[in-house]
């Protein structure tokens, strides 16, 4: 291979030599990108099975059992307004999405993404109350309401039929959510619900072929094939492949764990979350949102995931990376920005992972960006988080909404 600047004269040689030594520089400066889909699809993940169907991500049983003898204020108070829950009727006269759904772009248009999304949110509003009211009224008038919910949505095919473009993928982004909202409710009522079935058989294949159809688009490279959108993908392809003991869609759950991990940069930095600029905190934090989850469905069926070390990382490392640059930006580097949006810390939807991460580890320092926000709920993550994992003697008493305006006032001046 000839060396080009061998052939120049010495100052000319000098001076792109220095050039391309810069740019090796500022590249070897730059974060890897994620794992390819070819190198995710060659990973062995044959050890990894669906052990038990009936399985939800969390103790069901134990927890209401739990929640009846607990003396939690907080979490008492989270059952006296759940148990009475929503009208049956009501619900079921919800007209299913059957029709092409299209959404806009939330960054380009907030105002008609949030118009539009409103029967999406709607959706998921339901089932997270179907299901929360039967973990805390134990009456499974709730759980045979939500496989009604849910059977007649699937016998009008709902949510099949989405545009997606690549271009204009917000339709495929918003349903992902829909689908892991509608697996873990079913998740939860499905083993108390003796009988129905025939509708359940018609919601396990309305959900099988949900998920299949959605996780066919692969994304784009460096970007929705492999960052936060990959992990919400899994997220409802892990719950779907338990429920319906598919060890396929399972594995391609499971899969998004070894990719993440396999990203992750010396500090613990998802790369393709440190893209977003000024965003990097928040989708750090986000991608933690749909993983953490995912890990907790994982560990359900019996794998200790939670521990799982691949090339030298687990999922503490991305924790510990999210807490310090939320704490402080500085410590981002040279990966993104120090001028870091914080808005999503003001909303408690965005720290639900956290709630779930407690149930498996001590972290005082999560403790403190929840103990302003709890009870915390997230409809298309886990729904009431607070109620189904939280330890009643990590913390009594929900903050009042003015301690909580001077919590976030606080936290701003930091």
């Amino acid at each position: 291979m000839t060396n080009i600047t061998a052939i120049l004269p010495g100052s000319r040689r000098r001076l792109i030599g220095q050039a391309l030594a810069a740019l090796l520089i500022a590249a070897l400066a730059l974060p890897a990108m994620g794992m390819s889909i070819k190198e995710r699809n060659q990973l062995d993940l044959s050890k990894y099975t669906v052990n038990d169907p009936n399985a939800s991500y969390f103790d069901v049983p134990a927890r209401m059992k739990l929640l009846k003898r607990t003396e939690n204020p907080m979490l008492l108070t989270q059952v006296e307004a759940l148990s009475t829950g929503p009208s049956c009727q009501q619900l079921l006269a919800i007209p299913p999405l059957d029709t092409k759904i299209r959404i806009p772009g939330f960054y380009p248009s907030p105002k008609a993404w949030r118009k539009i999304s409103g029967p999406l949110f709607q959706f998921e509003k339901a089932v997270a109350n179907l299901a929360g009211a039967y973990v805390t009224s134990g009456d499974v008038y709730y759980g045979r309401c939500l496989i009604r919910f849910l059977d007649k949505w699937a016998r009008h095919d709902a949510l099949l039929n989405f545009y997606y473009e690549s271009s204009q993928p917000q339709a495929w982004f918003s349903t992902e959510s829909m689908i892991f909202s509608a697996a873990e409710a079913y998740s939860i009522v499905r083993p108390a619900v003796k009988g129905m079935e025939e509708e359940k058989q018609r919601v396990n294949q309305w959900l099988s072929r949900l998920a299949y159809k959605h996780k066919a688009i692969p994304g784009q490279p460096n970007n929705s094939c492999c960052n936060n959108h990959f992990y919400r993908r899994a997220l409802y392809a892990s719950m779907v492949g338990v429920l319906t003991d598919d060890d396929k869609l399972f594995r391609f759950g499971v899969s998004a764990i070894y990719s993440a991990l396999h990203d992750l940069t010396e500090e613990g930095a998802l790369p393709l979350e440190m893209k977003r600029g000024r965003r990097a905190s928040h989708y750090q934090n986000y991608a933690l949102l749909y993983l953490i989850p995912n890990l907790q469905i994982i560990s359900r069926q019996g794998y200790d995931v939670f521990n799982l070390e691949v090339d030298g990382h687990t999922i503490k490392d991305a924790v510990n990376f999210a807490i310090e640059i939320l704490e402080d930006p500085d410590k981002l580097g040279d990966l993104a920005p120090h001028e870091q949006y914080k808005g999503f810390l003001k909303d408690d939807q965005y720290l639900a992972w956290m709630e779930i991460y407690l149930s498996h580890f001590n972290e005082p320092r999560l403790e403190q960006f929840l103990r302003t926000m709890r009870p915390i709920e997230n409809r298309g993550a886990g729904g009431y988080v607070t109620l189904y994992f939280m330890d009643p003697a990590a913390q009594q008493q929900a903050f009042t909404a003015a301690q909580k305006r001077r919590a976030r006032a606080s936290r701003d001046q930091e």
